[in-house]
């Protein structure tokens, strides 16, 4: 099981707790994380990654083990530790503003 921890708002839209649990078949990767999420959570397709280019929403960071893997592919491997379900993934919401 993969540990996920997801932003208030995801978590009010969703109706989910702030750490859920996810089976990720396959490759561990952000992509792979965040089409289980959104498989187990309608309601946050198209929230995390845009559904048309299916890139990451400029608002959005992901972090593995502390370092953040934002800008890498959603395609690359994540580190051991969250692929085992030790260490969470976490997805969370920018601040912007002036």
């Amino acid at each position: 099981m993969i540990r996920v921890v997801i932003p208030y708002h995801l978590q009010q839209l969703a109706m989910a707790t702030r750490e859920v649990e996810l089976e990720v078949a396959g490759v561990v990767s952000a992509g792979s994380i965040v089409a289980a999420l959104e498989g187990r959570y309608p309601a946050l397709r198209g929230t995390i990654c845009d559904q048309v280019s299916g890139r990451r929403r400029p608002l959005v960071r992901f972090f593995a083990c502390g370092e953040d893997v934002s800008q890498e592919s959603l395609d690359t491997p994540l580190p051991g530790p969250v692929a085992s379900g030790a260490e969470p993934f976490l997805i969370v919401g920018a601040i912007a503003g002036g």
